[in-house]
C-alpha cells in the first residue's frame, strides 16, 4: 500500500545527488519477552479506553501548526490539480490524493484559506481525478504523475501496474466526505467513481483484492489488507454501497500480550500469505478521527459513543500498549509506518508484526530498529483522540518538528538521533485532519438524505439497496450515467 513513497524518496535522492548511507549492521531481534516488558499495570486494564477525546477550538499554537502543515501542499500542488505524495517530485498514489483532500478540507474549515480558494483547489483536484487514465479501463492505477496525470510505475515512468483496494478505500471515504459538506461537488465526484469497475476489487462475499501484473504481464488478483487497515478501507466502499460483508470482518484475528494489554492482530500467517500484519497506530486514528469508530452509515454526529465497538476497543489496546512501553521504559512511542530521508526510504514501525512486538521493518521484512521513530501524524492522532499526561508529552515532542517554509517533518527517531527530514502529503494532510478533529469533532459530517447522480444511477441500473444486484457490479449504463 505505502511502499510508494519510499520508492519515490528514493528516486528523489539520485535526482538530486544523495549519497546513500552506509549500511548499518542490524541487531538481532530481542527475544520475545525480553521485548514484551513490564510496565506498572495491571493485565487487562485499558485506561485509556476512559481518556476522553480531545476537542476545543484551536489555540493560535495549533492553528499556528495547521498553518505549516498546509505550507506543504502550497508548495506541492501542481496545475493538474494533485498535490506530490513526496515534497518537490511529482508523483502520487490515490491513499496520497485523499490525504490531499483532508488537507484541502481543514484548511478551509480552520480559516486558513478562504472557502472560494478551497472550493477553486477542489475542483481542480475532483477534475484531475476525471481525467485520469484507469488500470486496465477498471479503476485508478496505483501511481500517477502528477504533472500529466498519466498511470506510471514506482519510478515515475508511464505504465500501468495495478490498484490498491486500500488506498480506493481511503479516497472513497475522503470523496463522501467532501460530497456531503459541500454538495457543489457532487455530481463531479460522482461521474469519476461511477467510471470505476468494481467487480474485481470487492468480491461477492465483499472481500477486497489488488491487483498486479505480473512478470508476463497478466492481471493478477490478490487479497489486500490486514486487521485494521482492512476494515478502515472497508468503510471506505461501504459509504458508496458496495457490501464489504468480509473484508470489514475483525476475524480471523489474535491476540499478544505486551505490556499488559492484549493487543490485537491479523492472524494470517504472513510465511504462508506473503503480507506482513502490521499492527500500527495510524489505521485506528483515521478511523477514530474520520468516523469516530463508528459503524460506516451511522449519521450520528454525537462523540460520546462508538456505534463500531470492536473498532474503538482495539484502538485503545493499540494506544495502551505504546503508553505502557513509555511508562516502563522511558521511550516515547507512536508507532506507524514513515518515510526517511535515506536508504530504506520507507519502513513499518510497528506495535507488532510477523511474531514480534516493536518490530521496524522494510517491506521485504529486514529488520532495521534504527529507524524506529516517533511518527508525527501517529502523535497528534493519539494526542486529539487520547487527553492523558502521556499524549500531552507526545505534543510536546513533535510540535515544533517542522520547517515554516516546507511544512511538517515525518518523525523524530526513538535512537536520539534527531528528526526525520522527509516531507510527504500524507504526514501533513493527517496532521491537518487531526486538529480539525479537535476542532469540529468526527469529520464525516452527514447532509440531509437525497438523491445524488451516483445514487439515482445506482437505482436506474438496478444495483441500488434492495434490487437484489450486487452494487460491486457496474453502475453506469443508465440514461445520463
Amino acid at each position: 500500500m505505502r511502499q510508494l513513497l519510499g520508492a519515490l524518496l528514493a528516486v528523489v535522492a539520485l535526482a538530486c545527488g544523495a549519497q546513500s548511507q552506509p549500511a548499518q549492521t542490524n541487531a538481532a531481534r530481542p527475544p520475545v519477552a525480553q521485548s514484551l516488558g513490564a510496565a506498572d499495570c495491571k493485565p487487562g486494564d485499558i485506561p485509556a479506553a476512559k481518556y476522553p477525546q480531545r476537542r476545543a477550538p484551536l489555540t493560535d499554537r495549533e492553528l499556528a501548526m495547521a498553518r505549516t502543515a498546509w505550507k506543504y501542499f502550497e508548495n506541492n500542488t501542481q496545475p493538474s490539480g494533485l498535490a506530490n505524495a513526496v515534497d518537490g517530485y511529482p508523483s502520487s498514489t490515490m491513499w496520497d490524493t485523499a490525504s490531499y483532500l483532508a488537507g484541502i478540507v481543514a484548511a478551509r474549515e480552520l480559516d486558513i484559506i478562504p472557502a472560494a480558494d478551497a472550493d477553486a483547489r477542489l475542483a481542480r483536484a475532483i477534475g484531475a481525478l476525471g481525467k485520469l487514465v484507469f488500470f486496465r479501463g477498471e479503476l485508478p492505477n496505483k501511481v500517477y504523475n502528477t504533472q500529466t496525470l498519466q498511470p506510471t510505475d514506482y519510478g515515475n515512468k508511464p505504465g500501468e501496474i495495478g490498484f490498491s483496494a486500500l488506498d480506493l478505500g481511503r479516497l472513497l471515504v475522503w470523496l463522501k466526505i467532501v460530497k456531503e459538506r459541500y454538495p457543489a461537488h457532487a455530481d463531479a465526484i460522482d461521474r469519476f467513481v461511477l467510471r470505476w469497475k468494481l467487480q474485481n476489487v470487492v468480491d461477492k462475499g465483499g472481500m477486497m483484492f489488488g491487483a498486479l501484473v505480473d512478470k508476463a504481464g497478466k492481471t493478477q488478483y490478490v487479497q489486500e489488507g490486514r486487521l485494521g487497515y482492512e476494515e478502515y478501507a472497508a468503510k471506505g466502499f461501504e459509504l458508496w454501497g458496495v457490501d464489504t460483508t468480509l473484508a470489514a470482518r475483525a476475524d480471523p484475528q489474535a491476540t499478544v500480550p505486551i505490556y499488559c494489554v492484549e493487543v490485537p492482530y491479523d492472524a494470517r500467517d504472513p510465511r504462508k500469505y506473503s503480507q506482513h500484519n502490521y499492527v500500527v497506530t495510524e489505521s485506528y486514528v483515521l478511523d477514530g478521527i474520520e468516523f469516530n469508530w463508528d459503524l460506516a452509515l451511522d449519521r450520528d454526529a454525537g462523540d460520546d459513543r462508538f456505534s463500531h465497538p470492536w473498532m474503538a476497543e482495539y484502538a485503545h489496546r493499540v494506544y495502551q500498549a505504546q503508553e505502557n512501553r513509555f511508562r516502563a521504559t522511558g521511550i516515547l512511542t507512536a508507532r506507524s509506518e514513515h518515510q526517511l530521508s535515506q536508504e530504506p526510504w520507507f519502513v513499518y514501525d510497528t506495535v507488532f508484526t510477523d511474531g514480534y512486538p516493536w518490530n521496524t521493518i522494510t517491506e521485504d521484512g529486514k529488520y532495521v530498529p534504527q529507524f524506529a521513530a516517533i511518527s508525527l501524524k501517529a502523535a497528534l492522532g493519539m494526542w486529539v483522540l487520547w487527553r492523558s499526561e502521556y499524549t500531552d508529552r507526545l505534543f510536546a515532542a513533535i510540535a515544533d518538528q517542522s520547517d515554516p517554509n516546507k511544512g511538517f517533518l515525518e518523525g523524530v527517531l526513538e535512537n536520539g538521533k534527531g528528526p526525520i527530514r522527509a516531507f510527504t502529503a500524507n504526514n501533513n494532510g493527517i496532521m491537518l485532519a487531526a486538529l480539525l478533529y479537535k476542532a469540529q469533532g468526527k469529520l464525516l459530517r452527514w447532509g440531509p438524505p437525497r438523491e445524488t447522480l451516483w445514487e439515482r444511477c445506482r437505482r436506474l441500473a438496478g444495483t441500488g439497496p434492495g434490487s437484489g444486484t450486487p452494487a460491486a457490479t457496474a453502475t453506469t449504463g443508465a440514461p445520463g450515467c
